[in-house]
Formats: structure tokens, sequence, C-alpha cells
């Protein structure tokens, strides 16, 4: 029988962009290993930009929906990752033993108001997506 695989639930704000690109680099990357998952301490929908960058980094979070923290309460996580400084400050407790480990990435949104046009939005959402996907290889 192989090892269990870890619970790991990477945490951000409203789970529509960083803490959904990090359960689908977890799911791509390390599946036999992981079992990830992602939510927010809101919910804002899954942004289709977001979708877009993984999609042309070569994992697909089309099928994602954005879950709020409260509806995984019942989840015995083995390690709570938060992705943004909000859910860091408001991180809830979790039962059990989740560890709790803060790393946060710049918000793409955030990095692409002053985008001039689709394109210069898409270089902000791939930049942070592969930043995610470099953290969640050294997982």
């Amino acid at each position: 029988m192989g090892e269990k695989r870890k619970k790991i639930l990477f945490l951000c704000t409203g789970n529509s962009c960083r803490s959904q690109m990090a359960e689908g680099w977890a799911r791509h990357l390390h599946g036999e290993r992981i079992e990830a998952w992602s939510a927010g301490i809101e919910v804002h929908g899954l942004n289709p930009m977001a979708v877009k960058a993984m999609q042309e980094a070569g994992a697909d979070i089309s099928s994602h929906w954005s879950k709020h923290v409260d509806e995984l309460a019942e989840t015995d996580f083995d390690l709570v990752i938060t992705v943004c400084g909000h859910a860091d400050e408001n991180c809830p407790l979790f039962p059990g033993d989740a560890k709790v480990m803060h790393h946060p990435f710049d918000d793409p949104p955030q990095l692409a108001k002053n985008a001039g046009c689709e394109e210069e939005e898409l270089a902000c959402y791939q930049r942070v997506c592969l930043e995610i996907r470099e953290f969640v290889k050294s997982l």
C-alpha cells in the first residue's frame, strides 16, 4: 500500500486566481502524492485570465470553481498555504495538526490594472502563474 497523499489547502482572499493556480499546479505536478485543494476567505469566482494563463502553461483549471474555506471545514489538512497577505492575516484555525505556511504571490488583477491591452494583462497572469509553478514544484 502506498503512502497516504498529503492534503494541502492553498488559501487566498477570493479563490479566483492565485490559490486556483497553486491547486492546479499541485494536481498537475504532484497528483500522485498531494491531494490539493484551494479556497478563499471570500468567494470571487474563477478568474478567466487565470484559466487562460494556466492553459498556456500546460495545466487545465477550467473545471475549478471558487470555494469558501468554510466549505472545507471538515477536511483534515496536513498543510495550509496562504498565498496572499489578507488570507494570512485572516486565516481561520483548522482542526487537527495542519501546519500553516505563508508564501505570498503578487495579485495578477492588481498587476494588470494598468495594462494597455489584453496581451499585457495576460503577461501579468503568466508571470505569477510561472512563479507559483516553481514554488509548487519545490513542495
